[in-house]
């Protein structure tokens, strides 16, 4: 790395942390499913005059099923790239495929744009969330009469199938299912 090369690393780096010393922590208490967290134009208020006071700028891009996040020194051109994978074959209650991507879309950016520049954009819930009950094991009785229906004509695969993501099942289940 030349020197010039080095000058314009230390650019962005400097530009950028000088912008985390003066970010406040963004928080407007938006509502989810049991938390809380600052949406996009609130977000963007908040850093926009930032960045452009600190000589930084950044483009979020969709590019091959990925949010790519640039953050660029204006001044030397320099920049820092993540990218993040979009989520595919989500299903949202009461949403198609095309809000489902835009809701994905928006949370990737809040939360892309959030890690690369190191700031604090919703509560700290990690050791807040509800725990989730591990999955009761399915008997091999009832697994049966389930077969047993399917065979009668009572209950089709699929049905069967839906049934069973309750459970955690068992290897010698697994095999069988993959038989159905």
């Amino acid at each position: 790395m030349n020197k010039t090369e080095k000058q314009q690393t230390k650019s962005i780096y400097k530009s950028l942390a000088s912008f985390q010393q003066e970010c406040p922590v963004i928080h407007k208490g938006t509502k989810g499913y049991g938390y809380s967290y600052s949406d996009l134009p609130t977000i963007f208020k908040v850093i926009n005059p930032l960045l452009k006071k600190h000589k930084l700028g950044f483009t979020q891009l969709m590019n091959e099923g990925c949010i790519e996040t640039t953050l660029f020194h204006i001044d030397t051109g320099q920049t820092i790239t993540s990218k993040t994978p979009i989520p595919e074959d989500v299903n949202l209650k009461g949403m198609n495929q095309f809000q489902v991507l835009g809701s994905a879309v928006t949370y990737i950016r809040r939360y892309a744009l959030s890690s690369m520049l190191g700031i604090v954009t919703d509560k700290d819930t990690d050791a807040a969330g509800e725990q989730i009950p591990n999955k009761k094991k399915l008997s091999s009785d009832r697994f049966q009469k389930g077969l047993d229906k399917i065979q009668d004509g009572q209950l089709t695969k699929d049905q069967f199938l839906n049934m069973l993501v309750a459970y955690d099942l068992s290897e010698t289940q697994k095999a069988a299912i993959k038989l159905l």
